[in-house]
Formats: structure tokens, C-alpha cells, sequence
């Protein structure tokens, strides 16, 4: 019997990665990175966070910040979603949570390389939904009105 090295391993499983299978682990994160507060964390993170038109592509560059500055960013999250979304996403590589020893402790966020190339899709997605958000309500009032 053959034994594969981990590389070995992994190259293999790379291609038998198919999200239409039931078992396939690119659904939980397909699940994870669909979430709006993960799509919201990355824009902000990766300095789409300034307010303006609604598509504007305008972004600065990527940022770290700290909790408090994206709690108070992200408009409704609750410190638990918040915390554990961060969490998640640091689980996966996806950003670097850097601790700062002060009083109190203070730690600051920032995208990994992994995160930035997910950062300019979510920043398409983010942009697309606010383009499109009249369309959409006004598809949904006239579904509404068919349907009722």
C-alpha cells in the first residue's frame, strides 16, 4: 500500500473539491464567507468602509482596526456575532488579530493575504447590493402584488 505525503494529500483533495457534493468542506466555508457580517467585516477591513454612493468603487487601502472601531462600523451586530464572526475568520486565516499589551489590552485586526484576495469579491458584493437594492424592492413589490 502507497502512503501520501501530506502535499501529496492535500493536492488530491484540491481537486476533488466539489461544493455540489453534499460532503464537500468548500460548503462550510462557502457557508461562512456568505454571511453578511463576514462580507461587512471584509470590506471594512479592507478600507471600503467610508460612506458614500451607493456602487461607488471608491475604497482606501486595507486598514487594521480595532474591536470597538468595527463594532460601532457595523450597525446592529451584537458584541457575541461580532466576536465570534472574528474569530471564525482568524480560524481561517482570513485576518490576524494583534494584541497590544496595554491597559486595558487592546487588540487590532488586519486581513492576511488569504483575506484580500476574498476582500475584492466581497467589496463586488457589497457594491452590487446597494446598486441593485431599488431594483430588487421593486421586483418584490410587484411579486407581492401578483401573488396576493
Amino acid at each position: 500500500m502507497t502512503t501520501m505525503k501530506a502535499a501529496q494529500k492535500r493536492a488530491q483533495a484540491k481537486v476533488e473539491y466539489n461544493a455540489f457534493l453534499a460532503g464537500c468542506p468548500s460548503r462550510q466555508l462557502l457557508d461562512r464567507i456568505s454571511d453578511k457580517w463576514v462580507v461587512l467585516i471584509m470590506c471594512a477591513l479592507g478600507g471600503d468602509s467610508s460612506p458614500g454612493q451607493p456602487g461607488a468603487a471608491h475604497a482606501d487601502a486595507p486598514k487594521a482596526m480595532r474591536y470597538s472601531e468595527i463594532s460601532r462600523l457595523l450597525a446592529g451586530v451584537s458584541q457575541k456575532m461580532l466576536t465570534q464572526t472574528l474569530r471564525s475568520l482568524e480560524h481561517d486565516g482570513l485576518l490576524t488579530r494583534t494584541v497590544t499589551p496595554t491597559v486595558p489590552v487592546t487588540g487590532s485586526y488586519e486581513l492576511t493575504d488569504l483575506g484580500l484576495s476574498l476582500q475584492h469579491m466581497t467589496r463586488g458584493l457589497r457594491n452590487w447590493a446597494q446598486t441593485h437594492m431599488a431594483e430588487v424592492l421593486a421586483n418584490r413589490e410587484n411579486y407581492d402584488a401578483r401573488t396576493s
